[in-house]
């Protein structure tokens, strides 16, 4: 593979939403009156559990995206400083009727498939850069779970 055939971008880690104060009252009332409940049927542990909980998720809810570094080159799937050989990379599938994404499926036990922001404009090329390695396509979509956490306002 020459040089031609890298591809590099860069997007945001995940896509920031502005969440108004009416948002972490509701995430501050939801915590205390669980927290509240499980006190009342003797769950400390569990009420503290809650508590730690909401406070990260109103971390994170504050936190700005960190921009991350995309890279296709001649041994693999770059993201960051961690790379994806091509032989270890099972499948993948380019999604660009909603947002585009490259999902890739991995021999990772824990999170096997990667979601990755792309633009549309280099989705063909991301394509065939993939193909050109013998990484086989299967269609995939975004879990349910993202779906329900973006529904959520995260």
């Amino acid at each position: 593979m020459n040089q031609d055939n890298k591809l590099a971008w860069s997007a945001l880690e995940y896509e920031d939403k502005v969440r108004n104060p009416d948002w972490f009252w509701a995430l501050g009332v939801i915590v205390v009156a669980t927290s509240v409940a499980t006190i009342i049927f003797g769950s400390y542990f569990f009420a503290a559990l809650i508590l730690i909980s909401g406070g990260m998720l109103a971390y994170f809810a504050k936190k700005e995206p960190r921009t991350i570094y995309y890279e296709l080159n001649e041994h693999g799937l770059k993201i960051g400083a961690q790379v994806y050989l091509y032989e270890n990379i099972k499948s993948f599938h380019i999604e660009t009727q909603t947002r585009p994404t490259l999902f890739v499926k991995t021999e990772r036990l824990f999170m096997p498939v990667l979601s990755i922001p792309i633009n549309p404009d280099f989705a063909e090329e991301v394509e065939q850069i993939l193909l050109g390695y013998n990484v086989t396509e299967e269609k995939m979509q975004e879990h349910p779970s993202e779906k329900i956490m973006e529904f959520l306002g995260f």
